[in-house]
């Protein structure tokens, strides 16, 4: 049975990028992967900068189109742009991005098993040997990087009612060249088009990623509202078209995220942003962070245990916690949200901008901002 000091399951960014740090500095890895690469991954596509930025290696060669303005609307009243001199939103799909950063990971040395499906985990005093659909494989430590669902987390004792899990539906649609060509230098959210959430168009090389997602963690006909959308944004005629419905997890963990050596990362700890519910950004943020407390660790368990809890709360979860309130006060205060958004609008485009760049978190005071500012509107008002 080969041993490593980490096996990593699931090779999206989080994942692989975990890898990549790992194995950069001398920590034996493995990536356990249950398809073979390159392989079709549900995702709008959209990598916000502060993502991209924080990857060590150029990632133009699967590059599907670059933004540098973004147009938010709310209905037909409300429309804010923002311009930035980096790309806001780089469109990438999914398949070729996760093999590249799997690659970039081979090239230090990262043992990538395709078509290895965990089946089980079994713990030991100091290893973990991990069960496959193809053999045993042991590690010291385990990190769990295989999406929302997580089938790694059960497995090492995690209940799955811990994070908030909202729905989204995404279609890959080809369509027209003459809508295509109307609608390809777009990137558009549109808030409101579906209760409680919000649609979007993202444009890649030759077709749209089109989808909705409701902030809510409720039942609804999401196909009716990606059918209504179409409308919106003028396509009549389809091509083509594929649907795929997934979960985002949009509030972290409330049961921990380190157990018995089993670390989780990205969607399978919870870390998309709770607002826009874009998740690559933080996957490989958080893989970042795991790789930094086990090698700053040197591969002893408590200490990254406790490096790797204390480097979340350094930042990342304080801003999700924000970013929770924001969202439920975003998505489920219309009347109020649109009353601030009409005078202070503008603002808060270009805040959301910077935060995409990395430039900003959400303010750790934003239920004293959000409530100085309705105190404001109303004042106006009476007078």
């Amino acid at each position: 049975m080969k041993h490593f000091d980490v096996a990593i399951i699931g090779s999206g960014p989080s994942g692989a990028s975990t890898a990549f740090y790992l194995a950069k500095n001398g920590i034996s890895t493995v990536l356990i992967e249950k398809e073979t690469l390159p392989r079709y991954k549900t995702c709008g596509g959209g990598f916000v900068f502060r993502g991209r930025k924080d990857l060590p290696f150029d990632i133009s060669s699967v590059i599907e189109r670059e933004f540098h303005t973004i147009d938010i609307y709310l209905g037909e009243k409300l429309h804010f742009k923002t311009h930035r001199e980096d790309p806001t939103v780089t469109m990438i799909m999914r398949d070729s991005f996760d093999h590249l950063i799997v690659k970039k990971a081979k090239e230090f040395g990262v043992t990538l098993l395709e078509d290895h499906k965990l089946k089980k985990l079994n713990f030991s005093e100091d290893k973990i040997i991990l069960e496959t659909s193809q053999g045993e494989i042991s590690a010291k430590f385990v990190i769990a990087a295989d999406g929302a669902l997580s089938p790694t987390a059960k497995m090492a004792g995690w209940k799955e009612d811990t994070r908030k899990l909202i729905p989204a539906l995404e279609y890959e649609v080809e369509v027209p060249e003459e809508d295509f060509n109307r609608l390809k230098d777009e990137v558009r959210f549109d808030i409101d088009a579906i209760p409680y959430g919000y649609a979007w168009n993202f444009p890649k090389k030759n077709h749209l990623s089109i989808g909705v997602a409701s902030a809510r963690r409720t039942k609804i006909n999401l196909k009716e509202y990606y059918t209504e959308y179409l409308k919106t944004i003028g396509i009549t005629t389809i091509l083509s078209e594929s649907q795929h419905g997934f979960q985002i997890p949009v509030a972290p963990r409330t049961d921990g995220f380190v157990k018995n050596n089993v670390f989780l990362i990205g969607d399978a700890a919870g870390f998309a942003d709770p607002v826009t519910a874009e998740g690559i950004s933080n996957a490989i943020y958080s893989g970042k962070l795991v790789a930094e407390a086990i090698i700053e660790a040197n591969l002893d368990s408590e200490k990254s245990e406790k490096l790797y809890l204390e480097k979340l709360a350094e930042k990342l979860l304080p801003e999700l916690e924000t970013g929770l309130y924001l969202s439920k006060w975003f998505y489920e205060q219309k009347t109020l949200r649109n009353m601030v958004l009409k005078k202070y609008g503008q603002h808060f485009s270009e805040a959301m901008a910077d935060v995409f760049h990395g430039k900003r978190s959400y303010p750790k005071n934003i239920k004293q901002s959000i409530k100085n500012k309705i105190t404001s509107l109303v004042s106006l008002s009476e007078k």
